[in-house]
């Protein structure tokens, strides 16, 4: 097969872990097949992601119709070296190198307006870029590999639970891309963190977070002082409002099963339990929880253990569709640092249905 060949067979590439050396020949055939214009489910440490060539709209537009993502919605680029970057965007302000410098490698996506490299098919037709450095060496020598920077959205079926093993994958999209990594579970659990430092009305860069992750609405502050939060993170967008960031629109990260997010206390949350269970309904909560919850219960973390439910968040919901369930309660993380990240989640997949026990 030439790299200008397309691969004729879906395959998956086993990987060892972070052993690059081993893993060497899955990786490179992982590259072989993305100069080809293929599309390959890769890990990262926040999901899964199908990876594409990010200035090729033909390679875009297999990641869209693999995922059946609408074609308004923006792909993130990965890149592997900050000298990638200044070529994707038109400026490059102090802010972003700032963040830069202290957050990459890592699950912080920076959004600025984009140069004419970038294809529509990629930026969702917005005149701006979301561009990330990931942490992971897996994702990290595959963007080497490929010798392009590479647009990856979670690899899933577009509106379902984002992908934190390659079995997910294999699940939503085995026969729809060209090859699937073999490789480790994330580590993070939770896409990442998406800010704009786009210029409002001409003057001064304002950061604005539009999707909550990892590096938290804190650790920004701290670096940028004041960062505005979005209203489409916690708030649905209007019929017809533009995305500008991924995971932004009115139902997302879902599973079959319909959810429902309760918020409150302990008591709280095993009255409303009580009050509600009916066959085929399970409920997600905290470790906690478990004792006082009559409904099959499965456990995402301690009240503030934040990162554990990243981690678990989107493995349980696919568990519970797995089980046939009908209904999930969840009980509803904080709104401080990562909690604020999966609040963002569960408030979607739950299509903003929330109930105050």
């Amino acid at each position: 097969m030439t790299e200008t060949e397309e691969p004729q067979t879906k395959e998956t590439l086993l990987l060892r872990g972070y052993d690059l050396a081993a893993d060497a020949a899955a990786i490179n055939q992982a590259g072989r097949i993305l100069r080809g214009g293929g599309i390959v489910a890769i890990p990262t440490e926040t999901v899964y992601g199908l990876a594409g060539n990010a200035l090729d709209p033909d390679a875009t537009g297999k990641i869209y119709a693999a995922k059946g993502r609408p074609s308004d919605n923006p792909l993130i680029v990965h890149i592997d070296r900050l000298e990638e970057w200044p070529p994707l965007v038109r400026e490059l302000p102090e802010e972003a190198l700032l963040l830069a410098r202290k957050f990459w490698p890592g699950p912080l996506t920076i959004i600025l307006p984009k140069s004419g490299l970038v294809p529509d098919a990629t930026s969702g037709g917005l005149d701006t870029v979301a561009v990330r450095m990931p942490w992971d060496p897996i994702a990290r020598a595959v963007i080497r590999a490929a010798g392009m920077p590479l647009a990856a959205p979670s690899a899933n079926r577009s509106g379902s639970p984002s992908p934190t093993t390659w079995r997910h994958c294999v699940d939503d999209l085995w026969g729809r891309v060209d090859a699937i990594l073999q490789s480790h579970d994330c580590r993070v659990g939770v896409e990442s963190t998406v800010l704009s430092l786009c210029r409002e009305g001409g003057g001064a860069v304002r950061p604005r977070l539009l999707r909550p992750g990892a590096v938290t609405l804190e650790q920004l502050r701290e670096v940028l002082g004041e960062v505005v939060v979005d209203r489409g993170v916690l708030e649905h967008l209007e019929n017809g409002e533009k995305a500008h960031s991924p995971g932004m629109k009115y139902r997302h990260y879902a599973p079959a099963a319909e959810v429902v997010l309760v918020a409150g206390d302990r008591e709280g949350f095993r009255g409303y339990i009580r009050d509600h269970e009916r066959p085929g309904e399970y409920a997600i909560c905290f470790e906690e929880d478990l004792p006082m919850v009559e409904l099959p219960a499965f456990a995402y973390g301690k009240r503030g253990d934040h990162a554990a439910q990243a981690r678990e968040i989107f493995r349980l919901l696919r568990e519970l569709d797995r089980l046939g369930a009908k209904k999930i309660y969840v009980h509803a993380p904080e709104k401080d640092g990562v909690g604020l990240a999966v609040y963002n989640r569960l408030v979607r997949a739950a299509a903003f249905h929330i109930e105050q026990a």
